[in-house]
């Protein structure tokens, strides 16, 4: 196994957990500035009044990206366990 074929699937592992987990960060991301604005026009300081629509979007992007999310990681696992023959050959 040579180390150019470890950082390839360094990078690719990097790569699947970023795509995977951008949805949610972001738009926990725009709501959170949303609500932060909010905050700030009406002057309401409530400090639990941004969790609550954080939460439901994260649940909702994940409920409605699943089937990619799914499919995105079976494939990486995919990948990985048809190239196990490469990783012991090139040892």
């Amino acid at each position: 196994m040579d180390n150019g074929f470890v950082l390839e699937v360094t990078n690719q592992a990097v790569k699947v957990t970023l795509m995977l987990a951008a949805p949610m960060l972001l738009g926990a991301l725009f709501v959170g500035i949303a609500v932060s604005l909010f905050q700030a026009v009406t002057q309401i300081n409530e400090q639990t009044l941004s969790f609550i629509p954080k939460i439901l979007v994260i649940v909702i992007a994940m409920v409605l990206l699943s089937p990619w999310m799914m499919e995105t990681i079976t494939s990486f696992t995919h990948d990985l366990y048809v190239n196990i023959p490469r990783m012991v050959m090139n040892r």
